[in-house]
């Protein structure tokens, strides 16, 4: 996955183009024509994974990468945490982005202020079009926000954002137009898997 540069609340200016594998076609042969099978992508294994220090759990295809990048903000210095996935053969990202507020700020700070700044930070960043968005709980009742939006490079980003225990958790599946359709029903899956733990 090749990153760009991570601003404060949203980490989603990720995204170039060469982070998705194309997958070459052979040439069929002109006498037998066999159905197009290639539009479906090939499945890996999900598998539970858990953050290091045991605060989020999600599915993801494989174990993901993971970085951590310091940003300074007039907040002071935030630490992003960084986990990616990126199945071969598909065109598509699964990410996960946290970080913790300053306590002050988490504090004393609407969450859903911070949602709407995470939104609007995002759609400027990626110079992107928002295709619908909506509030939403996580499972354990902290305040959500869902958002789907489109850059000019043709790439889908569905995020959801929550605010929970003083920290920001963004969960994104970055993919393109082509392969949108066909992982629709898993990106909602790996979106629905992710958890926030209670301490």
């Amino acid at each position: 996955m090749t990153f760009k540069k991570f601003l404060p609340f949203m980490a989603a200016t990720l995204v170039c183009g060469s982070c998705f594998i194309v997958e070459a076609r052979q040439p069929q042969p002109s006498a037998a024509k066999k159905p197009e099978t290639t539009t479906q992508p090939v499945q890996p294994k999900w598998k539970l994974f858990r953050a290091p220090d045991g605060r989020f759990t999600v599915l993801m295809p494989g174990t993901p990468n993971k970085e951590t990048q310091t940003q300074k903000t007039y907040m002071g210095e935030i630490d992003l945490e960084i986990f990616v996935a990126e199945p071969p053969k598909q065109q598509v990202a699964y990410v996960v982005v946290y970080n913790d507020f300053p306590h002050s700020y988490g504090k004393l700070t609407n969450p859903q202020t911070i949602l709407e700044q995470a939104q609007s930070l995002v759609l400027k960043t990626t110079k992107s079009n928002l295709i619908r968005q909506r509030n939403i709980r996580s499972s354990n009742g902290h305040p959500g926000k869902e958002i789907e939006f489109v850059n000019a490079g043709g790439k889908i980003t569905r995020s959801r954002m929550y605010v929970a225990e003083g920290r920001l958790y963004q969960v994104m599946a970055i993919t393109t137009k082509k392969q949108q359709p066909t992982l629709s029903k898993t990106i909602t899956g790996y979106l629905n898997s992710f958890q926030v733990v209670l301490r």
